[in-house]
């Protein structure tokens, strides 16, 4: 069994279906990329994952737990977290406290002080600026912490939406360093990444999403390869 099951999975808003019928499988410690055009529904299927949106049919299945009807602190305690495109850290909070609200579903406060501890040394520039608000961080910076507070929750799966969008190379480069670290731990990254090229490149799988529907599969590799993804998400051809 997958660490992570979605099955025929519908979902929208209002009279938009986002997502029609998507299934795919996460297993522990893999790092598995989503890509797809705007609007292909990436993100709406991270949040239906994580239970932010509900789904309208379908299942999603994490740990042998079916989530439906979960709310989403509870499967946060479960293990999934959740870095949501655009950061949304708090931003008038410092970045310890920002942190430590990654922490709260969690009864440790122990823990969570030397979860903290092992996500500055990952970025050590967060470890820098633990008095500072979130607000006055660089974009780059933000991303870090919107990682980081994910982290502190101590995922088994980590949902990543757009996580290079807007930065600079050598950024997306210590992130990625990163994620490819936490993957190793044995933690499953799903990833949803414009940057198809760097995206896969990572990815042990990957696959592509396009109007709301899993058109292709396979890994990361063979994605790359894929003469249709060049020429759509490669810009070759």
């Amino acid at each position: 069994m997958a660490l992570l099951e979605v099955r025929d999975l519908a979902a929208g808003y209002g009279p938009i279906r986002a997502l029609d019928g998507v299934s795919l499988d996460v297993d522990v410690g893999e790092l598995v990329a989503i890509i797809g055009a705007n609007g292909a529904g990436k993100t709406t299927l991270l949040l239906a994952i994580s239970g932010v949106v509900v789904p309208r049919a379908g299942r999603v299945i994490f740990d042998g737990h079916d989530l439906a009807g979960r709310a989403v602190h509870r499967i946060v305690r479960l293990g999934i977290g959740h870095a949501p495109e655009g950061r949304r850290i708090f931003p008038r909070l410092s970045v310890r406290e920002n942190l430590e609200i990654g922490g709260q579903a969690r009864g440790d406060r122990a823990g969570v002080r030397r979860d903290i501890d092992e996500v500055c040394a990952m970025f050590p520039v967060l470890g820098q600026r633990l008095g500072q608000a979130g607000g006055t961080l660089s974009g780059g910076e933000q991303q870090m912490l919107a990682i980081g507070r994910a982290l502190v929750g101590r995922p088994r799966l980590l949902l990543l939406d757009e996580p290079s969008l807007g930065l600079a190379p050598l950024v997306v480069a210590k992130i990625f360093e990163v994620i490819a670290a936490l993957a190793a731990r044995g933690i499953a990254v799903v990833l949803v990444e414009q940057n198809a090229r760097v995206a896969l490149r990572h990815a042990g799988r990957g696959y592509v999403l396009e109007s709301g529907r899993i058109t292709l599969s396979g890994s990361g590799a063979e994605l790359a390869g894929d003469r249709r993804v060049r020429e759509a998400y490669l810009g070759e051809g």
